[in-house]
């Protein structure tokens, strides 16, 4: 078992797992033990505080994991509402890819192109259902996707450094400051020296990240990765308004037919990029200052050391690359 403080973690939804809690791996206390990247990734051995990243576990396990975990979220009021909504996206897009490429050939009446046509208007009505769709996060994250904004450009355009440790914490999941990553591993929300730098923390500083398991802190983001995810979701909520004037600011007879496709694959394209930087800095965090553990992480383990089935410690639980090359030169 990964020796550990019994205190439960709460995880990134803000919801605690009752069923499996999570560990939080002690942490070095030594004034010489700072942050930086583990040289770890291709060990089996815990960290030196006793740490080990998740055990990988088979697809039929964390089918069933995953589905329990799909459906706890799922009746919870906030689930499901989620759930009902992603449903509709997913249903009338489907639709409408389906009579673009003509699938109902009895909605052809007189022609498929023609202006009254059946396709032509469910074209028009399964439009203008996921215009109203695409509105739910496009303005109803408008408030803090703006709130981001501002910040961002006292930064750029004043030299606000105080801003931009505003944007670290409300962005703490995936972004890390210059300098950061040189603090004490036991630094966090609720042991901070008063004589730190404050340029390498968050504001309010009660908002940090809390210590690393794994004793290494993550490098700092490059700062233009913040521009990118700030514009582009602001940039999203931008298209979605140019779209809903476009759609409901014109009749189908009168609206270019150019402008609908371009505004929706605009919108679409700047989202899954600001998404992406958050989900690929988020992983790279994770890779280095570890993940909580469940209850089922530790036993597996702790079973499989006892019978030499041997995890990597990473957040992927295999081999790196070159690892895996000496391997194979080594078996041939």
């Amino acid at each position: 078992m990964v020796p550990g403080s019994s205190k439960p973690r709460v995880d990134a939804a803000g919801e605690q797992d009752k069923e499996f809690p999570a560990v939080v791996a002690s942490v070095s206390t030594n004034e010489g033990t700072i942050g930086g990247v583990p040289d770890m990734r291709g060990t089996v051995e815990p960290f030196d505080n006793g740490y080990h990243f998740p055990p990988k576990f088979k697809w039929q396990e964390s089918t069933r994991f995953g589905l329990v975990a799909f459906w706890k979220f799922f009746i919870t009021p906030k689930g499901f509402l989620i759930v009902i909504y992603s449903l509709n996206v997913v249903a009338w897009g489907a639709m409408i890819f389906f009579l673009l490429l003509n699938a109902a050939p009895a909605m052809c009446n007189p022609t498929c192109d023609d202006i009254d046509s059946p396709r032509r208007k469910w074209i028009e009505y399964d439009s203008q259902i996921l215009t109203a769709l695409f509105c739910v996060p496009a303005f109803g994250l408008a408030p803090w996707r703006f709130r981001d904004w501002w910040h961002l450009l006292r930064y750029r355009c004043l030299g606000d450094k105080l801003a931009l440790r505003k944007l670290a914490a409300f962005h703490k999941g995936w972004f890390r400051l210059r300098g950061s990553q040189e603090l004490a591993v036991d630094i966090g929300p609720d042991n901070i020296p008063p004589n730190i730098e404050k340029e390498r923390l968050p504001f309010p500083e009660d908002k940090m990240a809390p210590p690393p398991l794994t004793g290494f802190r993550a490098p700092a983001t490059a700062y233009w990765k913040m521009d990118l995810e700030v514009w582009m979701m602001v940039l999203n909520t931008f298209g979605q308004c140019a779209l809903c004037g476009i759609m409901w600011g014109m009749n189908r007879y009168d609206r270019p037919s150019w402008t609908t496709g371009f505004l929706v694959a605009f919108a679409s394209i700047v989202a899954m990029v600001g998404g992406w930087v958050e989900f690929s800095e988020g992983k790279k965090v994770k890779a280095v200052e570890g993940v909580p553990l469940k209850q089922r992480d530790m036993d597996r383990l702790a079973q499989d050391k006892e019978l030499g089935i041997p995890h990597y410690n990473n957040i992927k639980d295999k081999a790196p690359k070159e690892k895996k090359r000496k391997e194979k030169r080594t078996k041939a």
